[in-house]
């Protein structure tokens, strides 16, 4: 084992000095999983190990748009990192500079001021954010849903339309207010308009001034196709089944400007519509820019069969931050499937590293894609040969997924969610005032100081 570095912030030198110190950065699905093997696979006086990431949880993101629709609550397609480790770090901030090099990171912790931390193994695990284009309107009004907070404030946003649209007789304001565009046919942006399109659906049934065909869901993509994920049969059937359900899909369609919320389409349409969704792909986190690692064409980390990142020593790869080779002469796709599968190996090799041993390379045979449409609808494609739509595509995608979320805990969660959906009607109560909880004290206050100057006037 090498000697670790001076690590002064986590663990503050002395003995534990002497033990080899492995970094994580990012505690998505590649970052958990990988640390979670490490502390199980390593001894206590092997490596001591560190994971650094904004948040305290990791993100299921395959619930998001059920989250989004209310089919399962927010709090219960995350899983607290600490409760998920014995002996592992968890720094809350952001690692925001690397510099391999000299083995240290630039941390900047939630609260506090920025520190560097040294350390002897990297593993980058910084997953990807919404890759965005500047197209006019879009940073001002488009939502994202790569988050759980985007899905909680995207479904507050909708239910929120809805009202509006019931609390008013201005034609333009409702018409505004009821349209919907997604952008983006990929898994995200299908699952989200399909979803949504479920959950207003029934809404607008406790919404009396509200007809269904006064509703306009739009889905926006520039590809011949959308899901290709499951492959062009089922992706064609997923098409026709969104169409029939009223959703007016746009392919080989481009987002052109969307200010002041009118939105501009290549095709020449344009219209006002109060909620712009953008889920047309992602980037590598830009921490990955930030660092002296050597990078792919398209930015992400450029990493080995091995998992290991070429041209340096002691740092490993995977997940949507990094491209890896899939022995045909490209890549492996960024998503769930593949970062799970990928920490085992990179956890192996973290530690055949610090054993000396020899690494094993990844390999993985893609086993489908399941995606869910809305309660009861599907798409799903499995060992390449199994093409479900509809329910039984449905309950393909449910299962996997509840046999794919980490902890006996939020698998029960879940499972409860869905059970109660079976015998209750979804909960259309709008919170849109979440994102500023402090909104209505404020207002408060600021009307009571008014108030004082007014009584001091009239004394």
């Amino acid at each position: 084992m090498t000697e670790s570095r001076n690590y002064r912030l986590v663990h503050g030198g002395g003995d534990t000095a002497k033990i080899p110190h492995v970094l994580i950065v990012g505690g998505g699905y590649l970052g958990m999983y990988t640390a979670k093997r490490l502390e199980k696979k390593l001894g206590a006086g092997e490596a001591r190990i560190t994971v650094v990431d904004p948040n305290s949880y990791m993100t299921y993101q395959p619930f998001l748009p059920e989250a989004a629709a209310g089919s399962i609550s927010p709090r219960h397609v995350v899983v607290p990192l600490r409760k998920v480790f014995d002996r592992v770090r968890v720094l809350g901030g952001r690692v925001v500079r690397i510099d391999h090099g000299e083995r240290t990171v630039r941390y900047e912790p939630n609260e506090g001021e920025p520190e560097t931390i040294a350390y002897d193994h990297l593993v980058m695990a910084a997953g990807a954010v919404s890759r965005t284009l500047p197209i006019p309107g879009l940073a001002e009004w488009g939502i994202g849903i790569k988050t759980v907070e985007e899905a909680a404030h995207l479904r507050n946003h909708v239910l929120s339309r809805l009202a509006i649209a019931d609390s008013t007789d201005d034609e333009a304001t409702r018409r505004k207010a009821l349209n919907f565009v997604f952008v983006g046919g990929g898994f995200a942006g299908a699952e989200a308009v399909a979803e949504l399109e479920d959950m207003v659906r029934d809404a607008v049934r406790v919404h009396p001034s509200i007809k269904q065909e006064e509703v306009n869901f739009y889905l926006i993509e520039a590809a011949d196709k959308i899901l290709p994920e499951v492959g062009p049969q089922v992706g064609e059937k997923s098409l026709n089944q969104l169409r029939r359900r009223g959703i007016d899909v746009r392919l080989e369609t481009f987002l052109e400007s969307a200010v002041d919320e009118h939105i501009v389409l290549s095709d020449g349409t344009e219209f006002d519509a109060g909620t712009l969704v953008w889920t047309a792909g992602v980037k590598p986190s830009p921490v990955v820019a930030a660092s002296d690692l050597p990078l792919g064409p398209k930015g992400h980390v450029d990493t080995s069969e091995y998992l290991t990142i070429n041209g340096v020593e002691n740092a490993f790869a995977g997940g949507d931050n990094a491209q890896v080779p899939d022995g045909r002469e490209g890549f492996y796709p960024p998503n769930a499937q593949n970062a799970v599968r990928m920490a085992t190996v990179l956890a192996d090799n973290v530690i055949a590293t610090l054993r000396g041993r020899k690494l094993t390379p990844y390999r993985h045979k893609n086993l489908g894609a399941v995606a869910g449409l809305g309660v009861g609808k599907g798409a799903a494609q499995l060992f390449g040969k199994i093409k479900l739509t509809g329910r039984p595509a449905w309950y393909a995608h449910r299962t996997y997924h509840l046999m794919a979320v980490p902890t006996f805990n939020r698998k029960l969660r879940v499972l409860a969610d869905w059970t109660l959906g079976l015998f209750l009607r979804r909960d259309f109560a709008a919170l849109p005032d979440m994102a500023q909880p402090r909104q209505a004290f404020e207002a408060a206050s600021k009307a009571q100081v008014e108030n004082g100057r007014l009584l001091r006037r009239v004394s």
